[in-house]
């Protein structure tokens, strides 16, 4: 309802002009994302925190981490293939009218150098207060690994760690539950600033995007949770629809984090495997921004700069994909990524501007298919490993997840009362 409202208000705003209701659905829209960016750094920082020192708890801890990065990769492989397919069929660059003038410099752009060397902070507070998130993931893996290691000495902190995360999440729950609101005022002031005219020049684009992505996630993903963790797709999408529906509106894959651990332990994922694979997947699985993305964009703006791509530099695309979608850090946007794979194969930096103006309605698509493959990832490792409940897995609906929640803690409430 959201997104119908939000729609029919952008194009009232659009077509007669209304300048207050434009003004309007910017502020409830921005208003909804500062929200949600409000709890991303401490929320990461702590949920890998905890989410390292939980693998404790879970037998064969090193394998279950080797095969979810190993699954990371290969679905990442098999989307930039795709993207890369899509591109090379359709040549979304031509007849769109576009020149390199129309393009411009990023104000920031990502190089291997500032990749690498960006890892480490140079203190403890400038990754928080810039939200540098491949900062804060290393800060956090540290602390998770010096806490193992400590053993019994640091409890204290856990319990502390354990405790913040879940008061974090309890207000993010506050947030999500404004989604109608900000869908509202994003879409409406989407269409209102940019309506469908800006779409007709990217119509090949978008289009590829969109169908890229939907090629992944409902064609990848199901072929491979039927064939690789033996369950039915259409359970899965049963269960995940509520992070896949908040990431598609919210456009943030560390905002939705909440919501999709939860989606991926309600389908049967054990909850100490789900809360490492969940937020290391948050802030490094992305196959839509990461992958489809970046391929598809490549293609697109060598075309417009009249630069001929070879197998070598395909080949690179789908390097940077695997090895650099950290660099996408799971917010809204994916310039950080494009721009280290125009930098790779040595394309204008201009070509990113040409790309700004229709990225928000890109990026829902793009984070909707990084959320769902951040879900199927654990399905895929936990069913290989036989440690997935089928059962759970077969009973997940699309029930809202403030229902489920209070189920949850209706359960949780009886438990001590029967023993």
């Amino acid at each position: 309802m959201g997104l119908v409202f939000g729609v029919l208000l952008g194009w009232v705003a659009r077509t007669g002009d209304v300048s207050w209701l434009v003004t309007t659905l910017d502020k409830i829209g921005s208003i909804f994302v500062q929200l949600l960016k409000l709890a991303v750094a401490p929320l990461v920082f702590f949920a890998i925190l905890v989410s390292i020192t939980n693998l404790r708890k879970v037998n064969n801890a090193a394998r279950l981490a080797t095969r979810t990065l190993l699954w990371f990769m290969i679905t990442s492989l098999i989307a930039v293939a795709i993207g890369l397919a899509i591109g090379l069929l359709t040549n979304p660059g031509a007849g769109t009218g576009l020149t390199p003038k129309d393009g411009g410099k990023p104000e920031s752009a990502g190089t291997w150098l500032d990749f690498l060397t960006g890892i480490v902070p140079t203190d403890v507070i400038t990754p928080f207060t810039e939200l540098n998130v491949l900062q804060i993931v290393f800060m956090a893996v540290v602390a998770g690994v010096a806490a193992l290691q400590l053993g019994d000495k640091a409890q204290p902190i856990l319990g502390l760690s354990q405790s913040v995360l879940e008061l974090l999440q309890k207000a993010l729950w506050w947030v999500i539950r404004l989604a109608p609101l900000g869908t509202l005022g994003l879409i409406g002031h989407a269409i209102a600033t940019y309506g469908w005219d800006l779409i007709g020049k990217y119509a090949t684009f978008t289009a590829d995007v969109y169908i890229g992505c939907a090629l992944v996630m409902f064609g990848v993903y199901p072929l491979l949770l039927a064939t690789v963790a033996k369950v039915n797709p259409l359970q899965f999408f049963r269960g995940a629809w509520p992070a896949i529906q908040l990431a598609f509106v919210s456009r943030s894959s560390v905002g939705t984090m909440p919501v999709t651990q939860r989606v991926t332990e309600r389908l049967g994922v054990p909850r100490e495997y789900a809360s490492f694979a969940v937020p290391f997947g948050a802030t490094t699985k992305m196959d839509g921004c990461a992958a489809i993305y970046p391929a598809l964009a490549a293609i697109f703006i060598a075309e417009i700069f009249g630069v001929n791509l070879g197998v070598g530099d395909y080949v690179l695309i789908a390097f940077v994909s695997v090895i650099g979608s950290a660099a996408t850090a799971g917010l809204t946007g994916a310039t950080v990524m494009l721009t280290l794979t125009l930098s790779t194969l040595g394309l204008p930096l201009e070509g990113v501007g040409l790309l700004l103006a229709i990225d928000p309605v890109l990026d829902m698509m793009r984070t909707a298919t990084n959320v769902a493959g951040q879900v199927v990832c654990p399905l895929l490792v936990s069913g290989r490993e036989d440690i997935l409940d089928r059962e759970a897995y077969n009973a997940a609906s699309a029930s809202p997840i403030d229902a489920v929640e209070a189920r949850d803690a209706e359960k949780q409430a009886t438990v001590p009362a029967a023993a």
